[in-house]
């Protein structure tokens, strides 16, 4: 009988647990609009929009890109945990969670990270005042739109773990001193025998936009996120690339090869 009533301690301490910072989703500036009126809008101030933006004054034109401070974060799974109490904590369907991390299961472990996009859509972004974003490696949005385009053009037809895979061999390669130390280094470096490192880059489809999967998956590479387990080679495994097909395999994932 004692039951309901340490269900209802439980669930009490679950939604008492502070919640995580706050991210953006994305406005497109219209003509006419103004900070205050956007800020409005979306129940945010002039200077949380400013802040999250790295404006300094309040000049905005009609086509830009503003990130919207939004209820959003990157969540550690802890024991016990389901998709369902965590969607209640943060105000989101669980089928949200599952789209936004890519999940054909609603199976957790403990230790996983899940994005929790915010209550109205949009992908969950960290605020920053000098636009340089913390984690594995340093990265700007620049770097960010760089990575997720990549991905997009290597991986667009791939599983979501594929394409998180994908984007964290760049981010190995960025920690190795055996690359460049950058984001686009990495990604446009032209080895001594004058051959590209990724094929998009060469035949143009890096520049094609990014997908919103692609971009989920790029934002948990730079969160550390490492399916590879340290892989800094990727290639489709019915290349006949000899010196590739004789390195240490790290991972096999859909039609790709992650070697050391």
């Amino acid at each position: 009988m004692k039951r309901p009533f340490i269900l209802l301690l439980a669930l009490a301490a679950y939604f008492l647990l502070p919640f995580g910072p706050a991210v953006a989703a994305t406005h497109t500036v219209s003509p006419g609009e103004s900070l205050y009126l956007i800020g409005r809008a979306y129940g945010v101030t002039v200077e949380e929009l400013k802040r999250a933006n790295g404006l300094q004054g309040d000049l905005i034109y009609p086509g830009q890109q503003l990130y919207i401070p939004a209820q959003s974060n990157l969540y550690v799974v802890q024991p016990g945990d389901t998709l369902y109490l965590i969607g209640l904590r943060y105000g989101v369907s669980y089928q949200a969670i599952m789209a936004a991390n890519g999940l054909t299961s609603s199976l957790l472990y403990p230790g996983q990270k899940l994005l929790i996009p915010a209550a109205g859509g949009g992908t969950g972004w960290p605020a920053s005042r000098s636009g340089v974003y913390p984690g594995p490696i340093s990265y700007s949005r620049a770097d960010f739109d760089l990575l997720a385009r990549l991905i997009t053009a290597e991986a667009d037809s791939c599983s979501y773990l594929t394409k998180v895979a994908v984007g964290a061999v760049v981010v190995n390669r960025v920690k190795s001193h055996l690359f460049p130390s950058t984001i686009p280094g990495v990604i446009y470096q032209v080895d001594e025998t004058g051959s590209y490192q990724f094929e998009p880059v060469l035949n143009g489809w890096i520049n094609r936009p990014a997908s919103e999967e692609a971009k989920r998956a790029a934002l948990e590479a730079l969160s550390g996120v490492d399916p590879t387990n340290g892989a800094l080679y990727f290639f489709e495994s019915w290349v006949p690339n000899s010196w590739l097909q004789s390195r240490p395999v790290s991972r096999i994932l859909d039609a790709f090869t992650f070697t050391y």
